[in-house]
């Protein structure tokens, strides 16, 4: 009887440990990746959240498992894809090419030599959005005012204080300066915290949407002598128009300038994870676009060249070139 029990005690151990073994195993092939976004509210973030979906459907097939993290925006990720510290993450195209170049705020650190470029995702108009009883009409206007100006290290900060040096203004050009996040800014607005704030961002978008709807806010238009020069002598810097009726209250067309989402990483990050990661959101592009209405339009071909700075990922080029969609040389 003792022997029974101690041979079938034995059994389960072994068993057990096979089990162990075989996990362990399984998990050390998966390669784990993780994408660098936005604020939780943001497109960005849903950028990377429906890559990582798309991507993780099929784990088993491919083995790469991936990971939407929210953070500060295009800085940080580009700084934090440099350090190793991301794998992946989106960012304006502006400071995707200051990166590349170590220009702008990357001056100090020099080029990013190995930063790799996959596709552009959207466009995003840079939103100046004020209170109605503010007087603000045009971007001008800000100035004197309270404006929320983004925390440090998002693109729309970037963004705010390349436009603001182009007028030559500083933040004592302001009444009041706030450096709140994106998720924070509109609840700010509507409790007459600020006058106005500024986002770099496809549209529509909930932070938006929520001040317009709460507090009956208004787009600002951004079209200046100083935005005129900054989208004649960048490439990176395009005319933007955000639709009439988008948002309450807002029933005409607002001009002014933008950027174009990119999605991007580091020359160390292995060929054959870019190509699974490529081709999980190529493959499933009808899905992709149907994830959230800033991506209703977006074209496969203009993908792969609009807004890239840096150099596309070989594993990226490599699933183009099958795809027959690789951009001319």
């Amino acid at each position: 009887m003792i022997k029974t029990l101690n041979k079938s005690f034995w059994t389960i151990v072994l068993s057990s440990l096979l089990v162990v073994s075989f996990a362990t195993t399984a998990q050390a092939k998966t390669k784990f990746i993780t994408i660098g976004t936005g604020g939780t509210t943001g497109v960005y973030y849903q950028v990377g959240r429906n890559i990582c979906r798309l991507v993780n459907k099929d784990t088993k097939k491919h083995g790469v498992s991936c990971k939407a993290e929210s953070t500060g925006g295009s800085v940080y990720n580009l700084n934090t894809i440099r350090s190793g510290d991301l794998d992946m993450g989106v960012a304006q195209s502006d400071w995707q090419f200051h990166a590349y170049k170590g220009t702008s705020k990357f001056s100090d650190k020099g080029a990013n030599t190995k930063l790799r470029a996959l596709f552009s995702v959207h466009s995003e108009p840079f939103t100046v959005l004020a209170r109605s009883d503010s007087k603000i009409k045009t971007f001008y206007n800000l100035r004197g005012k309270r404006v929320n100006i983004g925390n440090p290290g998002s693109g729309q900060r970037g963004t705010m204080e390349v436009v603001m040096e182009s007028y030559g203004w500083d933040k004592g050009s302001f009444k009041a300066v706030s450096e709140l996040k994106a998720d924070e800014q509109a609840q700010a607005l509507c409790d007459n915290k600020v006058d106005a704030i500024v986002y770099t961002v496809g549209h529509p978008n909930a932070n938006i949407k929520q001040a317009t709807t709460l507090c009956d806010a208004r787009l600002v238009r951004v079209d200046g002598r100083p935005v005129r020069r900054l989208v004649d002598d960048n490439s990176y810097y395009r005319w933007a128009n955000i639709p009439g009726g988008m948002y309450k209250g807002n029933d005409k067309e607002t001009k002014t300038f933008g950027v174009g989402a990119t999605f991007v990483t580091s020359a160390d990050v292995g060929e054959d994870v870019i190509y699974t990661v490529v081709k999980a959101v190529f493959d499933n592009f009808d899905d992709f676009r149907r994830f959230h209405p800033a991506f209703a339009n977006l074209d496969k071909k203009a993908m792969t060249k609009d807004g890239l700075s840096a150099p596309l990922h070989p594993g990226a080029l490599k699933f183009y070139k099958e795809a027959g969609i690789a951009p001319k040389s």
